[in-house]
């Protein structure tokens, strides 16, 4: 921070212009974290004056899972990008391989093709940045030039230490400051008292989340532009930097309408001014949102065309728009988001009257299309959200429709999801839980914790199991049953699963000098099981470790197992083979049957918690608990009780013949650097 009456030193970081049509504010978060000063938009229109206007070098179109959006604005920013000297690199899913010739002939520069890391996207901006440089025969300007563009430029910077607003030239002009550096509260007196709480929730979040975010808001005397607040934090300087940018006049009326140009309904941007709109819910009916979907729509304008697919589109709006007009809602709406996205808004409507309207929408939208030659089907997918009386964020409401729409694609066939607003908010977090996990394990920000396991005659310490859980920057420390769903959605059970068991043996390899017979317990997980080459695999990582296949023990649970059981059999007489002790987890929760222990070459039985639990409940669920444990021992097989809390429990499953116990009665999960000691001081104790 400068001293008063100098000139401040604005940052200097490279502004990067992004366009994602479904993935905007991830895409901004991971290149801010990279060091870029991102200006990132949602929508095509505008979006050449934004580019030039932002003063960017680089653009980066995300046209992943919307490639024709992608295509189409990658052929419009074409000649800009080809004006100003800069680059653009074109963010594709893998499946879209096969259309980059589309893109180069549209003008992109670069591509990049997901699924891919930070660490990936910031080796191509890197690239692009490259040849960028190479265009203008110089490092975009110098350091000299950079400062002169930032001074020039509506930017400014916070202290997190001291408060204190630093500001270009330009942005104090604007502001009507005569000092370029200030307190906060002569930035918040320039606002009205509505754009004053935008400010300072846009900051804690940037503050708190270290994540970038925008607010649009107007200044005073200045009421028909709006301006966006571009936020980022900067690690550097342990500050908030932020830019404005000035967008386009505002209509006369806020409720005028802006048509799509093809089908002539309302545009993605009268859908946002609808959604952000107050919503009725006084008990008797709720205002609806709908977001309807072709599914794998682009392969009609890849076989059939692109006039074919603007006529389908078109269609669309014609089959829709009958069964709207007989809801009568007072102020209902249909428009096109963006290439087969469609939004129906509906006013006071009953959850009963909800799935009708649905059902007719989607039923309407599977009636095949008439082609030259032939028919076509198509399969629509139908997300709805019931919304509040609370008044809330366009993007907020957007995207608890969209977690619907997505769970509904999720089948896989044309279906329905329509969700609460809480329903909508779990799901929307399932989404972002399972975009974030790739970037979430480059990052290692999965950890791996270590539960002790106490033999229960001697009352030693004999062994451990390795649990996953991940130190979230947003939602704090996750278990492993969310870490695994979202690992699930985003497909990366297989990659989760062998970090953590990697990480686990690592450690255990650590302690073994101290801990010789301390016995590691590692997870696998079904799709471990069904791919040919996990046994290979596992025992290569067992070796490069340096653990050893004696002291380890596998452990899946049955409804793992249950999926194909006689390959099961085989992997699991092939770990015993190599050393490896075996054992079934969570028994008593998925389709346990003595034919079905006899199968399996176990040594293991864990038995869950409930049934720990039911230990202490009524003599009839005592009778399961201790059925389970005869059954056990009559195979020779040891028995492990999870989720053991209190010694009540303890000496009730001592009774049964209960071999071993976990839990929080010994201790909860243990980092690897409290392990070591906390295992030494137990064992000694007891033995002492």
């Amino acid at each position: 921070m400068t001293t008063p009456g100098s000139d401040p030193a604005l940052p200097v970081a490279a502004t990067l212009f992004v366009l994602s049509f479904r993935h905007r504010d991830e895409l901004a978060g991971m290149v801010a974290r990279q060091g870029w000063h991102p200006i990132a938009a949602r929508r095509s229109a505008g979006a050449e004056l934004r580019f030039i206007g932002s003063g960017a070098r680089l653009l980066v179109v995300d046209g992943r899972g919307a490639f024709y959006d992608g295509l189409e604005a990658t052929r419009t920013m074409s000649d800009t990008v080809e004006a100003n000297g800069a680059a653009m690199l074109v963010l594709v899913s893998r499946n879209d391989i096969d259309k980059l010739d589309d893109l180069l002939h549209a003008g992109a520069t670069h591509y990049l093709a997901s699924p891919f890391g930070e660490e990936e996207l910031h080796q191509a901006l890197r690239f692009a940045e490259r040849y960028v440089q190479r265009l203008a025969g110089t490092d975009l300007g110098g350091a000299n030039r950079a400062q002169a563009a930032a001074e020039g430029q509506l930017r400014w910077q916070v202290s997190l230490a001291d408060g204190k607003f630093s500001l270009s030239a330009a942005a104090a002009r604007l502001l009507g400051l005569a000092s370029r550096e200030v307190e906060a509260a002569d930035i918040l007196a320039r606002f009205g008292k509505g754009d004053r709480l935008k400010a300072l929730a846009a900051f804690r979040h940037v503050r708190r989340h270290r994540l970038p975010t925008a607010f649009v808001h107007t200044l005073p005397g200045q009421d028909a532009v709006r301006f966006v607040q571009h936020l980022r934090y900067d690690p550097a300087r342990e500050a908030v930097e932020g830019s404005m940018e000035q967008m386009d006049m505002l209509p006369v009326s806020p409720r005028s309408r802006e048509l799509d140009p093809l089908t002539g309904l309302a545009s993605g941007n009268e859908a946002r001014a609808w959604i952000a709109a107050p919503h009725a819910d006084d008990g008797k009916g709720k205002d609806l949102l709908l977001l309807l979907s072709l599914q794998r729509f682009e392969s009609v304008n890849t076989i059939h065309g692109r006039a074919t697919g603007d006529a389908i589109l078109k269609a669309i709006g014609r089959r829709i728009e009958p069964i709207v007009r007989e809801t009568q809602s007072k102020d209902a709406l249909i428009a096109r988001m963006a290439g087969a996205e469609f939004a129906i808004g509906l006013t006071d409507v009953s959850e009963e009257r909800a799935d009708i309207i649905a059902r007719a929408l989607l039923d309407a939208c599977q009636r095949p299309f008439l082609l030259e030659g032939g028919t076509l089907a198509l399969q629509p997918a139908l997300g709805g959200v019931m919304l509040s009386g609370n008044r809330e964020s366009d993007a907020v409401i957007l995207r608890r429709v969209s977690a619907a729409l997505a769970e509904a694609r999720g089948s896989g066939e044309s279906a329905i999801r329509i969700l609460s607003v809480a329903e909508a908010d779990q799901a929307a977090l399932r989404s972002d839980l399972a975009t974030g996990l790739r970037d979430a394990l480059a990052r290692d920000e999965i950890e791996i914790l270590f539960q002790p396991q106490v033999n229960i005659v001697t009352r030693r310490i004999d062994g451990v199991e390795a649990l996953a859980r991940w130190r979230h920057p947003q939602f704090g420390l996750l278990g492993a049953a969310t870490l695994f769903a979202a690992a699930n959605d985003a497909d990366l059970v297989a990659d989760l699963s062998r970090q953590i068991q990697c990480r686990a043996l690592t450690a255990a390899a650590r302690w073994l000098p101290r801990h010789p017979d301390l016995r590691l317990s590692v997870n696998v997980t079904a799709e471990d099981v069904s791919k040919q080459d996990f046994l290979s695999r596992f025992l290569r990582d067992v070796a490069d470790s340096g653990f050893g296949t004696a002291g380890l023990t596998v452990e899946i649970t049955e409804s793992g197992l249950i999926e194909d059981l006689s390959n099961a059999a085989g992997l699991l007489a092939a770990l015993r083979e190599k050393g490896c002790r075996v054992a079934i987890d969570d028994f008593g929760t998925g389709y346990s049957s003595l034919a079905y222990l006899k199968a399996l070459p176990v040594d293991y039985l864990k038995i869950d918690k409930g049934l720990a639990d039911d230990i202490e409940g009524s003599p009839r669920d005592r009778v399961v608990v201790r059925g389970i444990i005869d059954m056990a021992r009559s195979l020779g097989l040891a028995v492990v009780a999870e989720g053991v809390e209190s010694h009540a429990q303890l000496d009730l499953l001592a009774e049964e013949g209960c071999n071993y116990y976990q839990g929080f009665l010994c201790s909860a999960p243990l980092p690897e650097d409290a392990l070591s000691d906390f295992v030494a001081q137990w064992n000694s104790r007891v033995t002492g």
